[in-house]
């Protein structure tokens, strides 16, 4: 796990990616979930706060979904649930989206690609977080 540990370690050299603060916060989703299956639903919200003093725009995302079993699987697209939201300075931009993944415990990562006014473009990773099913779906070892 030495990319992890070196992902999570990485600081951002481009100061316009320090300006980004990105906040996850994941949710079990039981109305989705299917245990018997191995399908468990998360939700997550997004909140990416913009502390520079340039408005930007987010144009695309790449996500690292683990599934817990050993399988992690990328997702690459265009903006956020279909829109690529300009953010201003001091502004907040929030959304809701979703993952489904084998086990009952996962985690996610990733980064978005921004563009400032002037047309530049810098990526800011996103924190990587937990999915967590509640303690009825996960086996005690």
């Amino acid at each position: 796990m030495t990319f992890l540990n070196d992902y999570l370690g990485k600081k951002p050299s481009d100061p316009r990616a320090t300006a980004i603060e990105i906040t996850p916060r994941a949710f079990y989703v039981a109305e989705h979930s299917v245990p018997a299956e191995q399908r468990f639903a998360f939700g997550y919200d997004i909140k990416i706060t913009n502390r520079g003093a340039r408005a930007v725009q987010l144009i695309d995302r790449h996500w690292h979904i683990d599934q817990g079993n050993g399988c992690i699987h990328e997702v690459r697209g265009e903006g956020v649930i279909g829109e690529q939201p300009h953010i201003l300075p001091g502004a907040t931009h929030q959304y809701q989206s979703g993952a489904i993944i084998e086990t009952p415990a996962g985690r996610m990562w990733g980064n978005y690609g921004f563009v400032d006014e002037n047309g530049a473009a810098f990526r800011v990773e996103i924190p990587l977080f937990h999915l967590v099913a509640p303690s009825d779906y996960r086996p005690l070892h």
